[in-house]
């Protein structure tokens, strides 16, 4: 997740694998059959669908460019919540993506990320507290949409077989979203250790923890900047009383309510808050792009219902909005390889008329 979501894919009104994103979305009728790039996405060249039928999302690249780690649901295989799967990328079109599961297949699991050797990957999962999948919110009794925090969820390390090497949080609370920064040094993670949801780094053997955001409000899904001097976040921001009361309600029984988060951009130590976007209705999934000068994320915000959600591309200072994908569904999770010729992203483009969300990677086009 990144709440990255990322909170095991609980996407804002889709029913994405993890951010994340466990919610009905509608079937993705404005993406003709066979859609893969709409003429208005000048930027993609040469995409490539990696995965086929279920719900695929936060794929994210390794420090080499080579080998991704994504989460997938799929009731259909006995994945009943998100677990992890890695798999080299192809090295042409006409080649197969092949994938292998590296998480438990216990509990639910969200927020991969590869370590800087390429040999073991960072998750959350909540395996520790159950072998099965943890509860879902009732919406439907609760009357709003949101995502649920899970408590049981702590972040760990394993190796390309499964085999759980080391845990890195074990305070009482939400730990999850975390990525690592390009330096290898320094992990990012959102957590409710101090009664709120906000951002704290600790070193790569989970040691030195520190906080890093302060405000009420949810923080999280954060990125490092390329040369690891800044970070990128959403973030929600109650202000009235009526705002602040229900975000506290809902934080006190595990749950937030994802619809009003904006972009912000930070140094690496919390230092120098600025919010990029001020767009209103739900601005996430944000990474920066390969020159560190501009920020890549996913929102709503033009569409009075909510949906769908595609990609946008801003300045620091949140000038220069340009819109970069055109489905009619759902685009989100971007992210540059770190060599920065390659994009990923998770959409519901060529689905068939289904709820699936899969994974695409092209060449990036300035």
């Amino acid at each position: 997740m990144n709440i990255s979501t990322r909170f095991g894919l609980m996407l804002l009104g889709l029913s994405v694998v993890s951010f994340r994103l466990q919610a009905q979305h509608g079937s993705n009728d404005a993406s003709p059959k066979g859609t893969l790039v709409y003429p208005d996405e000048k930027h993609f060249k040469n995409i490539q669908q990696l995965t086929f039928g279920g719900d695929n999302a936060e794929a994210y690249f390794g420090f080499d460019s080579k080998a991704i780690v994504f989460q997938r649901t799929n009731p259909k295989e006995g994945l009943d919540c998100d677990q992890i799967f890695y798999g080299m990328l192809p090295e042409s079109n006409k080649d197969k993506f092949k994938y292998k599961l590296v998480s438990t297949g216990k509990g639910r699991t969200t927020c991969a990320y590869l370590m800087p050797d390429g040999a073991h990957v960072l998750y959350a999962s909540t395996h520790i507290a159950t072998d099965s999948c943890p509860p879902v919110p009732d919406r439907k009794v609760l009357k709003k949409y949101v995502w649920p925090i899970y408590d049981s969820y702590d972040i760990f390390v394993s190796d390309l077989r499964g085999k759980v090497l080391q845990q890195l949080t074990k305070q009482p609370g939400y730990d999850a979203e975390a990525t690592i920064s390009p330096n290898g040094d320094k992990i990012v993670f959102t957590s409710t250790r101090n009664g709120d949801l906000d951002l704290f780094t600790m070193d790569m053997d989970g040691r030195n923890v520190k906080q890093i955001t302060h405000e009420l409000g949810y923080d999280g899904g954060a990125w490092f900047s390329p040369n690891g001097k800044k970070i990128v976040w959403r973030a929600s921001r109650p202000k009235t009383a009526a705002e602040v009361k229900e975000y506290k309600d809902l934080l006190a029984q595990g749950l937030v309510a994802p619809t009003n988060m904006e972009v912000f951009v930070a140094n690496v130590d919390g230092s120098d808050v600025r919010q990029v976007t001020n767009l209103g209705k739900a601005n996430w999934a944000p990474n920066f792009t390969p020159d560190g000068k501009h920020i890549i994320f996913a929102s709503n915000h033009e569409y009075e219902r909510g949906f769908p959600f595609n990609m946008y591309i801003v300045n620091l200072d949140g000038t220069g909005l340009e819109k970069i994908s055109h489905d009619g569904g759902f685009d989100a999770f971007p992210m540059f390889s770190p060599d920065g010729k390659k994009l990923i992203f998770s959409s519901n483009r060529n689905n068939g008329g289904t709820h699936d969300t899969n994974v695409f990677i092209c060449d990036w086009v300035d």
